[in-house]
């Protein structure tokens, strides 16, 4: 680990962004963390030491003045991870296409914005991580969501071709499919029993191996769920 890195976690709040912020703390790297409202983040920037940021994450101006900022800040970001999504439920007859396309930019376009301002720093300086959240979806899309199936079937599409273009480059490129419910804080359902969702700070640890893996065995893909979850 090199001093003085800095993640950026873009979409952050509770559940895996606040486990990744935790995780990336611990190991003494820098934190910061977008949002559109940082007053939900108040307690895990007390946490950890993280500093918040305003961001409107399907913005190129908002998402290029967020890197601006964190890089006078803190430096420019080691690694940068796309959490944010976005989904609209229900009959492909009745939903609203203007919430439909909203689903869309937030799940997939946001994370080409955040990917091409990461990869101008990245690129320039010749190393560094892009890491983007996916889901079930990304990979097989289920009835009456089929909002949420084009934003991740995107996501998934545009970590495959950055991973393509950037490795050769020295960035690593990742895509998560998280292929389950993940524990919330607090989370009290239990029909799904014992180990029914994923631990958030489990797939945090996943995370942060893959940004640690050496380069002559980068992996872009991973899909992870719980040992009861159904393929």
């Amino acid at each position: 680990m090199a001093e003085g890195e800095t993640a950026l976690i873009v979409g952050a709040g509770p559940g895996l962004s606040a486990s990744l912020a935790r995780r990336f703390a611990s190991e003494g790297v820098k934190v910061a963390l977008a949002a559109r409202r940082t007053d939900k983040l108040d307690e895990l920037v007390a946490e950890t030491g993280a500093t918040a940021y305003s961001c409107d994450a399907i913005d190129p101006s908002s998402v290029a003045d967020l890197f601006g900022a964190v890089s006078a800040d803190l430096g420019e970001p080691d690694i940068a991870v796309y959490n944010a999504s976005n989904r609209v439920r229900g009959p492909v007859t009745d939903i609203d296409p203007e919430a439909v396309l909203t689903a869309i930019k937030i799940s997939c376009y946001g994370g080409f914005l955040v990917a091409q301002q990461a990869a101008k720093q990245m690129v320039a300086r010749g190393n560094g991580a892009i890491f983007l959240t996916g889901a079930s979806a990304g990979v097989k899309g289920y009835p009456n969501s089929s909002s949420f199936a084009m934003g991740k079937f995107g996501l998934r599409g545009l970590a495959q071709s950055l991973a393509r273009e950037l490795h050769p480059q020295n960035i690593h490129v990742a895509h998560f499919v998280i292929d389950g419910g993940i524990k919330q804080p607090a989370e009290a359902r239990g029909d799904r029993g014992e180990d029914g969702f994923l631990n958030p700070d489990s797939i945090a640890d996943t995370y942060y191996s893959f940004w640690r893996q050496p380069r002559d065995s980068w992996a872009w893909e991973i899909e992870l769920r719980p040992w009861v979850e159904k393929f």
